[in-house]
């Protein structure tokens, strides 16, 4: 009876243990396509100051940095390395209170290599008034196309300054997609008709804060309020995952394909489709597609979708702000915290 009753339990160990294996390996599965699963760098591994070094604060255990805004300058940090290509993401959490006119950015650009020929991918996160819903935008530039801006303005689902969100890019030869968490908010799929409008060159990672009073929060209705500073943006699990280009010499390091370190990212799956059709028709509130007045024909990537045509049938009257900027060395240290690149 006992041998029996042993025998019976050792069956249900062996059945359970079965499928705890299964399931992990189906978690696993699960976590090769998520962007969260990518290693981490610590920052003295692969970024830098960019400016503003004494409002930059570093962890302990340098996983983590925070940039600060006060009414002296902002602050920002880049990558060491340029990339030909790749994912880059941070979980960020943004900064609290009243946080109009400011404007806290993630973004690769190569501006200070190619100054008048430039590519760009952004997240601008576009400050708040205490009670309302943070508003971002997505843009991209390619070859210095600064006066064919794509930005695409949105609202979030949740109050990004209460915990971490996992932001990130990804950019390969054929397509361009942003995600927040693992739900993927933009896909831009490479147009031969875009020309040198598609990124192409090799570029750097960035985050900054800024002083933005002038358009970033309701066309510039709200300003900065010193009287909260500093405004902190914090920012931890940094992720370098691409192929490094010598700043120098402007080669693809040779171990390195483009495939290998892009292609678990790059494939959609039908539930993340389905989360990001259901978050555009829900959270997007611009699009430089259905902007007539900007563009009376559409640029050659956009994929025009019928709901969201009726729905933005009067984009083209919003009000919309914005300037490109280009960060100097020799502004002032307020005019500093301004950010580079837009």
């Amino acid at each position: 009876m006992d041998y029996g009753y042993k025998s019976l339990v050792s069956q249900k160990t062996l059945i359970l243990l079965c499928i705890s294996l299964f399931l992990m390996q189906q978690l696993f599965a699960v976590s090769l396509q998520s962007p969260a699963a990518v290693e981490t760098i610590e920052f003295n591994k692969g970024f830098a100051p960019l400016f503003g070094d004494g409002n930059i604060l570093r962890s302990d255990d340098d996983k983590s940095v925070s940039l600060r805004l006060n009414q002296y300058t902002g602050s920002g940090f880049k990558s060491c390395d340029l990339y030909n290509h790749g994912f880059f993401s941070a979980k960020i959490k943004l900064p609290s209170n009243y946080t109009a006119g400011i404007v806290v950015a993630f973004y690769t650009t190569n501006g200070d290599v190619f100054e008048k020929t430039h590519d760009e991918l952004d997240f601008e996160f576009l400050g708040n008034v205490k009670g309302k819903a943070w508003k971002f935008q997505t843009n991209l530039y390619g070859n210095g196309s600064t006066n064919r801006g794509r930005e695409e303005r949105y609202t979030l689902w949740f109050d990004p300054s209460r915990e971490f969100h996992r932001y990130s890019i990804l950019w390969t030869s054929n397509k361009i997609m942003f995600y927040i968490d693992d739900v993927p908010i933009r896909e831009i799929i490479h147009n031969e008709a875009m020309g040198g409008d598609y990124p192409s060159k090799p570029m750097s990672l960035y985050a900054t804060i800024w002083d933005a009073s002038d358009w970033a929060t309701s066309g510039g209705k709200y300003k900065v309020n010193y009287k909260y500073a500093p405004f902190v943006a914090e920012f931890t699990d940094l992720t370098l995952h691409g192929c490094s280009v010598d700043p120098l010499e402007e080669f693809t390091t040779p171990s390195c394909d483009e495939k290998d370190v892009t292609s678990h990212f790059a494939d959609v799956t039908p539930k993340q489709r389905m989360g990001m059709n259901k978050f555009r028709q829900r959270y997007m509130y611009y699009s430089y597609c259905y902007d007539t007045l900007r563009y009376p024909v559409a640029l050659p990537e956009c994929v025009i979708d019928p709901l969201l045509r009726e729905k933005f049938k009067d984009t083209g009257r919003l009000k919309f702000g914005g300037k490109h900027r280009r960060y100097s060395q020799r502004r002032s240290k307020t005019a500093r915290g301004r950010r580079y690149g837009n």
